[in-house]
């Protein structure tokens, strides 16, 4: 087959691909181990198994068989053994909850480590290779030998309500698990024994996500600092504090508490007389990025990236000889990998994206899982002039029988007269002399950016593929641009960012290659939220159809969501103290003025944007006799994850826009 009647990567192709995860590095720097998911489209099904792959070249080798969704693999410290979760069936006993598993990485059987009633969530390794961190969530009145007692009591019930008083219920697309609580455990891998570090006393974890980035294990393995909520109502918005606990004792000191501070992701230096962690100072504003900070062991702590615009991510790993922390941050729509020297407070890149999703470093080396417009995520060793070499080619031969569009990024002036970066992805063969459809594709968040980054869902060369060029604005509000773009639009959502959205599109439709009469707008979440205030503030005609998934539609109603409490900090407003200036953000006072033709998405179990606001969006079209048509999964979140639904997304997604553009793949 010539490379000009190459197939088109569709969603068949797209969901071909192997999709590595977070890589894990052995103790010598070696090997990396790392979870790698393979999708059956027909079976409409998922497995993820363990692979290894050699830093120093050589062909990776598959570890782990049996399992069907084998993950967060850790190398141990001692490089005897490979910790992961996993459910399966192992002397006859069938997992009901994840459980924890080790297997020597030159093969073998897997064993599972003990029996955990409640489940293995997030781990780490204990220093000397003997004992391990988790996450379980107990019943916080009941001991430890109890709990699976408990649990089969509870599965056993009749009842099918949720019953609760907290503030912090469910979160994403799941309730948090009724009456237990995030605890820190200890097990021993020889024997399988487990203690609870928090039973009888009333700490836990963060019940949001409770990872692994959420509490450490000291250099000398007697304590772990952990990152928690002090207050008594527990809520998705607290300023959280740091602990540490004295695995032995079980001895609880709070080592930072601070109201006008939210901590979280600490990590010891690796003589462990410094714990570096994330700081925002949320008394200045919600908005406050994380930056980076330090706790000596005298209580002292600094902030010491307060002059570097840009949010901090974790995790955070110290450099060998603790003079530098290592993170991963945006900037202006990458993500990169950085080393923070302490002494001068300066930040460097060590590794440029595309998007660095994850790394590793042990033995002197360093691992970059990294994707970009171009490829899906890759493992990449990283060599001493800041370059990467790859150690897998999982997908190049898959990739490679298929046509890529190149992209690009333009300038525009947008709101205020500020600078606005907005990405093209064009179609495979491109022509500037002929004339091309464009879709936008507006990002979520809002603080979040669309960049060189390779989206599983939202796939840009998939679009592109289609025929269309792909236009992705970072407005106003967008991450990686600075702190004081991303607030800008703090209490009157809509307007910059959709004075930047529309200057895109000038800037477009001044483009000789540009159909100026077949340009579409897409969004997801906030960007659904944009395409229905674009509805219904610009002029029928401007875009021949829209599509909203999974957007905001009534910020009143909203208010059934998991996030509820950040609502009246980002429209300056609650809804019952100044109903008109809620309104006045919201699509849904402005649904007089709708006219364009729009595909509504939602799923049923999206916490986040729950699916009365994309019923009542497409009921309230259908009502004003505007074209419209509605997908609703029954069993998807805020984002649509199973092969065959995922297939009928996209086919519906571009079956509407072909009925309002004529557009047909290129």
């Amino acid at each position: 087959m010539t490379r000009n009647a190459a197939p088109v990567f569709d969603v068949d192709a797209l969901w071909a691909l192997d999709r590595l995860g977070a890589p894990s590095l052995s103790p010598d720097g070696a090997q990396a181990v790392a979870a790698v998911t393979r999708h059956d489209m027909q079976a409409n099904r998922a497995q993820a198994s363990l692979w290894l792959f050699s830093t120093l070249g050589g062909e990776p080798r598959r570890l782990t068989e049996a399992g069907d969704k084998d993950g967060q693999p850790l190398w141990s410290p001692r490089g005897d053994l490979i910790a992961f979760t996993a459910k399966r069936e192992q002397s006859g006993v069938k997992d009901d909850e994840a459980q924890l598993y080790v297997i020597p990485p030159d093969g073998g059987e897997a064993r599972r480590v003990g029996q955990v009633a409640t489940g293995v969530g997030a781990f780490r390794w204990f220093p000397d290779g003997r004992r391990i961190a988790f996450v379980s969530w107990v019943w916080p009145d009941r001991k430890a030998a109890a709990q699976a007692d408990a649990l089969r009591e509870f599965k056993a019930r009749k009842e099918t309500a949720y019953v609760t008083d907290e503030t912090l219920y469910r979160f994403w697309d799941h309730h948090i698990p009724q009456g237990r609580v995030p605890h820190l455990h200890v097990m021993d891998v020889a024997t399988g024994k487990v203690r609870d570090l928090f039973e009888g006393s009333a700490w836990e974890l963060e019940r949001a996500e409770p990872e692994a980035t959420c509490f450490d294990i000291s250099p000398d393995g007697r304590r772990i600092a952990f990152a928690f909520d002090p207050g008594t109502e527990k809520r998705l918005d607290s300023r959280q504090a740091l602990a540490e606990i004295d695995v032995k004792t079980r001895a609880v000191q709070t080592l930072l508490q601070d109201a006008d501070w939210d901590f979280g992701a600490p990590r010891y230096s690796q003589s462990g007389a410094h714990l570096a962690f994330l700081a925002s100072h949320q008394a200045l504003g919600h908005n406050q990025p994380a930056r980076l900070a330090v706790l000596d062991q005298r209580g002292h702590w600094a902030v010491f990236s307060e002059d570097w615009d840009h949010e901090v991510s974790a995790p955070l790993q110290w450099t060998e000889d603790d003079q530098a922390v290592l993170f991963t941050a945006e900037e202006r729509g990458r993500r990169h990998l950085w080393r923070f020297a302490l002494g001068d407070r300066r930040a460097e890149r060590v590794f440029e994206g595309g998007h660095v999703g994850a790394f590793a470093q042990a033995g002197g080396l360093t691992v970059i899982n990294h994707d970009g417009m171009q490829h899906p995520p890759r493992l990449s060793v990283m060599d001493d002039d800041g370059g990467a070499q790859r150690i897998e080619r999982l997908n190049d031969e898959r990739l490679a029988a298929h046509r890529f569009g190149r992209h690009e990024e333009v300038s525009l002036t947008g709101a205020r007269g500020d600078a606005v970066q907005m990405w093209l992805t064009y179609p495979p063969g491109f022509d500037a002399k002929k004339k091309w459809p464009v879709m936008h594709v507006i990002h979520g968040g809002p603080h979040t950016a669309f960049g060189d980054s390779w989206h599983w869902r939202w796939n840009h060369q998939a679009f592109a593929a289609q025929g269309y060029v792909v236009a992705s604005v970072n407005y106003h509000g967008s991450s990686s641009f600075g702190h004081e773009f991303l607030d800008s639009i703090t209490g009157h959502w809509g307007e910059y960012e959709l004075q930047d959205v529309e200057a895109g599109t000038d800037w477009l439709v001044r483009q000789r290659w540009v159909d100026k009469k077949r340009i579409v707008a897409t969004g997801g979440s906030y960007g659904g939220y944009m395409v229905a205030w674009m509805n219904g503030h610009v002029a029928p005609g401007r875009y021949q159809a829209y599509i909203c998934h999974a957007g905001c539609y009534d910020w009143q109603a909203m208010y059934a969501d998991d996030a509820y409490a950040w609502h009246r900090k980002e429209l300056g407003a609650a809804y019952w103290d100044d109903p008109a200036r809620v309104a006045a953000q919201s699509p849904h006072a402005f649904a007089a003025h709708f006219k364009t033709p729009t595909l509504v998405i939602h799923g049923a179990l999206d916490y986040r944007v729950p699916d009365a606001q994309g019923l009542a969006y497409y009921n309230t079209l259908k009502s004003l006799g505007v074209p419209a048509r509605l997908v609703w999964f029954p069993d998807e979140n805020h984002w649509i994850l199973k092969p065959r639904n995922s297939r009928l997304w996209y086919g519906e997604f571009f079956a509407w826009l072909a009925k309002h553009t004529g557009q047909t793949r290129s």
